[in-house]
């Protein structure tokens, strides 16, 4: 193969991705090797790649890659999610943008368009993370819509329901009147907002009196049904048994006594609004009240609006506060923060609603997962830090609201013969349910087109919790060869944000169904952020193009630029100067391979030097490995990436190669040259993780190889055991080159030029590599000698002492001159700081940093003196 003179990602990245998968790498079938499962946190069928992605993506697939080095059977499990609430919308409103309404369509027309949707955009993601490079098994992509996972989820439903864990109930929910269904707890976002708190006078019934009630909700006084005050309040004692009468509407409501309210809020009265407040209905149930539901499902006003029936509840809060201002109603107005909750969806703020909803039982089911995590330990979270929010989670679970409002997903296999509540049955299939209907009935006429089936849909987070388990088959099939020897899973990687939504569940379905752990490590990452710490968002435009990134940078420069940055459960901070950073790294790597494979080679016995050199680098690399394991272990990923980075640009690069290098035009001898080559491979074994693309790519240039042999299925370096004294000996020389090398760009002397070298007091341990010394720092001769020699410079290295004599090299007396006039000018600068502290007024009152500034100035200026006094000295 011809040898390019510059990399090029571009004509590489494909070429090698095709490779691979025409080759089956990727594929993972059970055998009697050990397995290493991973399922991808499917992403949304509209979805496409963005920094978070890439980032989450790039972790799986380094954690695969590296399995699949050490031999294990690496599966990768890539699919999607149906994302109910997101893809319907986009549907909606792609049928809005042609002219039609949801409304106007029956159920399997609508479905039709949510699946030509599906099949014109589902999978974008998927093509573009093998842009990435991610190493999974496409054989095995799911849909959380197959029929199989379908299936999947509605056997779940089933028999949670006969455990009598599924129930239906009229409940207060969270609505979000864009999407026109209801969201769990988990799907709201809270948010400071500034709003107002209208004081308004209700009227006493029979009286002249009035109670001031205060409201950051004025539109809902047209739902009222009480007044409540505490019963404890000495202000409304009076009221006992009497009844006010609600603004505009002119309903007459009882004042109740409850110690609900709080006396210190607001006026100590409070409205009653049983449709409208999940406090307020407990209220109403505990007292009896009525129930007014004012509101249309898309936030409108209904009938019971009066005036205002049609219009939006925000356009109405406005009206109707000018209206109670005209009618003398209203008080005053003044300033108020509120938290108000927004549909993590649509963003439309949440309206509290009743409603019939289907519900799971979580406070049971949700114990064993606790104690996975935070006692036994079966499942560790990666960093520990996010056990106590998991704690808080877990231990305060409400009943999961797995209802939703919409078409597109699994609809609940729950099929009503008749108009009470309890006239429904439960069951897969609408045979089933027919059969079991008769039977419940005592009907035995009951025809199918009796049954109708609930409009409702399942949450999508109902089929994603079941994931690891479904990809497998394993709730169909629960004893089936693949669910058997894939699962539980090994490592999930996603991001803290989804946390409940989908890793605690996931773990809860784990135990109830299988009574296992679906997975045993949970590595959370960061969000990706811009380099002013903001979350990267289409809307504030500060999120880069993934696929352009990939183009600009390369795939394996954007893999390192964003691990380079990004530690464990911490945010990081993107910047393509990062992207450039992997981009120049794997350019070194190109220009390191075609420098040694450009040399000629020839029978000459091996150098010292270079035996010397790969002995040393063979430790290094044990070292690095050894801590590579480390890092690995405890998922600090970004830290193992930075210790190969290390090792292959300082050590490799900038050490062994000039170490080898042979002379100009001249050839390398054979075994040296071969061994640089075996230790090249072992880098390329630790980088193909990171670095896929470009490994590969040299890896098949290195020999002569057998057209099925990939770098993807070689073999992970095993650790060996590291010379720690040669390495420590190393550390020395380097030092001892350093300081040559300083002394020849101080002095402008040509690296060309033969310098000698004198040791004084020169321990044994350190010349073992003089070797080494002589090669790279040019010398003529390393010698021991006994006093200081004249006419040279010095540095110290440890406690031994080197001397370079520079007589021929540099004019001695212009250089002593130089330094006469240095220390001259240093000893002036260090009488007048010492000066400025013999005075007492400056110590006393100049502040404590300043006063140490100028004592750290004393030491400096004292330990440059000495070692100008030295130079002199050494000079003659």
């Amino acid at each position: 193969m011809e040898i390019a003179s510059k990399y090029e990602p571009g004509s590489v990245e494909d070429r090698w991705y095709s490779y691979w998968t025409a080759h089956g790498f990727f594929r993972s079938t059970p055998n009697d090797k050990e397995p290493y499962t991973i399922v991808i946190p499917p992403p949304n069928v509209t979805g496409v790649l963005h920094m978070g992605h890439m980032l989450n993506n790039t972790i799986q697939d380094v954690l695969v890659r590296r399995a699949r080095l050490q031999g294990k059977n690496a599966c990768w499990v890539p699919g999607m999610d149906h994302a109910s609430i997101a893809t319907e919308a986009k549907v909606v409103a792609k049928l809005k943008a042609e002219g039609m309404q949801k409304a106007d369509l029956t159920r399997e027309a609508f479905l039709e368009h949510a699946w030509e949707w599906t099949e014109k955009y589902g999978g974008v993601i998927l093509d573009q993370l093998k842009k990435l490079g991610c190493s999974c098994d496409w054989e095995r992509t799911k849909f959380t819509m197959d029929e199989d996972m379908s299936a999947s989820v509605i056997k779940v439903f089933v028999d949670l329901y006969r455990q009598g864990l599924i129930y239906r109930g009229y409940r207060m929910v969270n609505w979000d009147p864009e999407a026109l269904t209801t969201l769990s707890d988990e799907e709201v976002n809270y948010e400071e907002k500034q709003g107002l708190l209208y004081y308004i006078g209700y009227a006493i019934e029979d009286s002249d009196e009035r109670l001031t009630i205060a409201t950051t909700r004025p539109e809902t006084i047209l739902g009222d049904t009480a007044i409540c005050v505490n019963p404890n309040d000495g202000r409304y004692a009076h009221l006992k048994g009497k009844r006010a009468i609600v603004p505009i509407c002119n309903r007459s409501v009882p004042i109740i006594m409850d110690d609900y309210v709080d006396m210190d809020f607001g006026t100590g009265c409070l409205k009653v609004t049983p449709a409208h407040d999940e406090n307020d209905k407990k209220l109403g149930d505990a007292h009896n009240l009525e129930v007014i539901d004012i509101l249309n499902p898309n936030g409108s006003l209904n009938s019971f609006g009066l005036h205002y029936e049609g219009k939006d509840r925000f356009v109405v809060r406005k009206e109707i506060a000018k209206e109670l201002k005209e009618g003398g109603f209203l008080v005053k107005t003044e300033q108020h923060m509120n938290k108000v909750g927004t549909s993590e969806r649509t963003k439309a703020v949440i309206e509290p609603r009743l409603s019939d909803q289907w519900f799971l039982k979580m406070e049971d089911l949700a114990k064993p997962a606790l104690d996975a995590v935070l006692t036994t330990g079966e499942v560790k979270l990666f960093p520990k830090k996010f056990e106590n929010t998991y704690r808080h989670w877990m231990e305060n679970i409400r009943d999961w609201n797995i209802s939703r409002q919409l078409w597109w997903g699994q609809q609940i296999p729950a099929y009503y013969y008749g108009d009470a509540p309890h006239d429904f049955v439960v069951a897969q299939t609408p045979e089933e349910a027919l059969k079991l209907a008769r039977e419940q009935s005592g009907r035995a006429d009951l025809a199918a087109s009796d049954l109708r089936q609930d409009p409702d849909v399942l949450d999508t987070w109902f089929s994603s919790w079941l994931w690891p388990i479904s990809v497998f088959n394993g709730v169909l099939e629960p004893e089936n060869e693949e669910i058997q020897y894939y699962y539980p899973t090994n490592d999930l990687v996603t991001g803290p944000d989804i946390l409940f939504f989908w890793v605690a569940r996931m773990i809860v379905a784990g135990y109830g169904l299988r009574d296992q752990r679906p997975f045993e490590n949970v590595y959370l990452t960061g969000l990706v952020r811009d380099k002013q710490r903001r979350k990267m968002s289409k809307s504030l435009g500060n999120s880069p193009d993934a696929l352009k990134l990939i183009e600009e940078f390369g795939a394996d420069g954007v893999r390192v630029g964003l691990l380079l940055s990004s530690a464990a459960g911490n945010d990081l901070m993107f910047d393509e100067a990062l992207c450039q950073q992997g981009k120049n790294f794997a350019n070194k790597i190109w220009n390191a391979f075609r420098l040694v494979k450009g040399w000629e080679t020839s029978d000459a016995p091996q150098p010292e030097a270079s035996k010397l050199g790969l002995a040393w680098y063979t430790a290094r690399l044990n070292k690095t490995l050894a801590e590579i394991e480390d890092h690995f272990g405890k998922y600090r990923i970004s830290d193992a990436l930075m210790a190969i980075y290390k090792l292959v640009w300082d050590d490799f690069c900038s050490w062994l190669l000039e170490i080898v290098k042979p002379a100009y035009q001249q050839p390398i001898d054979k075994a040296t040259h071969g061994q640089v080559i075996a230790l090249f491979e072992e880098n390329l074994k630790l980088l193909h993780p990171f670095m896929p693309f470009i490994t590969e790519e040299v890896w098949q240039h290195t020999k002569a190889r057998e057209e099925k042999e990939s770098l993807c299925v070689a073999q992970w370096p095993k650790v060996q055991q590291p010379d720690h004294g040669l390495m420590d000996q190393f550390n020395e020389a380097a030092e001892v080159i350093s300081g040559i090398r300083t002394i020849r760009k101080e002095k402008n002397i040509a690296q060309k030029e033969v310098l000698e070298l004198k040791v004084l007091h020169a321990e044994e341990a350190s010349a073992g590599l003089n070797p080494i010394v002589l090669k790279l720092a040019n010398l003529g001769s390393i010698e021991r000698v006994q006093t200081a020699p004249e006419g040279s410079l010095s540095f110290r290295v440890g406690s031994n002492e080197y001397f370079v004599p520079i007589a021929g090299a540099i004019d001695v007396e212009a250089e002593k001159k130089k330094i006469q006039e240095e220390l001259e000018y240093t000893e002036g600068f260090l009488r007048s700081v010492e000066k400025k502290l013999g005075n007492e007024r400056f110590v006393n009152n100049a502040p404590e940093q300043v006063v140490a500034n100028e004592r750290k100035k004393v030491a400096d200026a004292q330990a440059k003196i000495q070692t100008l006094q030295k130079s002199l000295e050494a000079l003659g």
